[in-house]
């Protein structure tokens, strides 16, 4: 069943070179599979700019996607926790929510730039919003899901609230607060990539990295950036899974 999951790529590949070779797809619109294979060599050895290697760029955007996701982290489980179980907190902090909520992350760039200057802290914070909210919301949901009787069962063996929020709560909650985790990973990453495309302090990221091809019109470099950050990507979230079903096993 595993080895059918790779037959789509492949074939996608083949079609994709096959039209590049016979000139259906013109090379300067968009380069052959072959052709982006050797510009990811390229990035591996020679770097972009050159003397920056690929490996420098992904060290430097994971620094920056760990500190904006743990900062998410620390402030929306909380809070999602409590206002799951408060509909009095929720009521007075949902409206503000509902505010900041709609506005994308990259809308934000031009201020984080003013506050923060070009540099980790601008890049943190346009992660920490881009992955603040959905963990937030289904951190809520979680404890909004969880089964009264559970809630019930608590209360009539009076559980103190200590025993009741990490017994009770947390482990109800968990299996959104996971799904919450995924999507906001998905949604941060996405979102610094794009930040990284105004300037970088340190001159390494993989969104700087993507722009500077496109400046010297390199786009096999281009293309094989843009693979890197979908396979990250498609890492960071197999790790997230295998995290969900070791945490939940009761499920």
């Amino acid at each position: 069943m595993k080895g059918k999951r790779i037959i789509p790529p492949i074939v996608l590949l083949i079609v994709w070179q096959l039209l590049c070779a016979t000139g259906v797809i013109p090379a300067f619109k968009l380069p052959s599979p072959v052709q982006v294979a050797a510009g990811l060599v390229d990035l591996i050895g020679t770097g972009m700019p050159p003397g920056h290697p690929l490996h420098l760029h992904i060290y430097y955007s994971l620094q920056r996607v760990l500190l904006g996701y743990v900062l998410a982290l620390a402030t929306a489980v909380p809070l999602g926790l409590l206002m799951g179980w408060s509909r009095t907190v929720c009521a007075m902090i949902e409206p503000l929510v509902e505010i900041v909520r709609p506005v994308p992350p990259l809308a934000w760039i031009p201020l984080s730039i003013l506050w923060f200057g070009i540099g980790i802290k601008s890049a943190a914070f346009i992660i920490f919003l881009g992955a603040f909210f959905p963990i937030l919301l289904n951190t809520i949901n979680g404890v909004r899901g969880i089964e009264p009787v559970l809630i019930e069962a608590a209360r009539m063996l009076n559980a103190g609230r200590r025993f009741f929020f990490l017994n009770v709560l947390v482990p109800g909650a968990m299996p959104s607060i996971l799904t919450g985790m995924r999507i906001g990973i998905g949604v941060g990453w996405m979102s610094l990539v794009a930040a990284e495309f105004t300037g970088v302090k340190q001159g390494f990221g993989l969104g700087y990295m993507i722009m500077t091809a496109r400046d010297i019109q390199r786009s096999d470099e281009i293309i094989a950036g843009m693979f890197v950050i979908g396979a990250i990507g498609l890492g960071i979230d197999a790790c997230l899974q295998l995290a969900e079903r070791h945490l939940i096993r009761w499920r």
